[in-house]
């Protein structure tokens, strides 16, 4: 199957889900709320909602600030995107619509997000779930610490900070 069939699919099952999660709430599945959904689900790893607004308008799409703001915030509740507040004051997105499970390390010096999936750490939460008799319904797991290209930077000038972009 063709990546851009899979991305059709994956949109028209996304934009149901939304346009039902908008209908119990009242509100309608408008042409920008869409236009939001679309450049959303084509976007690769985490990104706020400023860069989001960017993409968009870079694709000559036309769409207010607070209709994108708004639009995540019903993508995060109908469970199509997850909203992550990896640094206070800042929240990252990232679509989780036919993806995979992962978890998520985070460079408190830059704020790069790498994300990894680690099968014994998966399974070792099983394991203390079940010794608990704890049904698990899902997790979060994060490592902060710094990131390689930083502990580089730190080595060589323990006061700077590194140049690359901070959102995996």
């Amino acid at each position: 199957m063709s990546a851009e069939r899979r991305l059709e699919g994956e949109a028209g099952s996304a934009q149901e889900r939304l346009r039902d999660h908008l209908s119990a709430r009242n509100l309608r599945l408008t042409p920008e709320r869409l236009l939001v959904l679309e450049g959303v689900l084509t976007r690769e790893g985490h990104f706020d909602a400023e860069e989001l607004l960017e993409h968009l308008r870079r694709s000559n799409k036309s769409v207010s600030r607070a209709t994108v703001y708004r639009t995540l915030d019903h993508l995060a509740e109908a469970g199509l995107v997850k909203k992550h507040h990896f640094q206070e004051g800042h929240a990252l997105f990232e679509h989780v619509h036919g993806r995979d499970h992962h978890d998520h390390m985070v460079c408190d010096r830059c704020g790069r997000v790498i994300e990894f999936v680690n099968d014994k750490i998966e399974a070792l939460q099983e394991e203390v779930c079940r010794e608990h008799d704890f049904r698990e319904l899902r997790h979060v797991h994060q490592i902060f610490g710094i990131c390689s290209a930083c502990q580089a930077v730190e080595k060589r000038a323990p006061n700077a900070s590194p140049h690359h972009s901070g959102h995996a």
